[in-house]
């Protein structure tokens, strides 16, 4: 789900959603917002967001923490 704007960043809390949908809810939040913080646990996110923002010219910023989940700050 997305969260509300946090000092300027949009939210997506993808946890718990298998692939495509991260992305799509990137892809979603991206209509709206130039600056998303992506939060997923799926495996296979960081090769659909890289791919995602390669087809929108968007940069990525991946940032892995210590839990089994990742998270990407996506900006165009």
């Amino acid at each position: 789900m997305t969260a509300p704007k946090a000092l300027g960043t949009l939210v997506v809390d993808a946890r718990g959603m298998r692939c495509p949908w991260p992305a799509l809810r990137l892809a979603r939040a991206m209509r709206d917002a130039s600056d998303v913080l992506l939060i997923a646990d799926d495996p296979q996110a960081g090769l659909e967001v890289a791919a995602l923002a390669g087809e929108h010219g968007w940069s990525v910023e991946p940032n892995e923490t210590p839990a089994a989940e990742g998270r990407w700050r996506v900006r165009r």
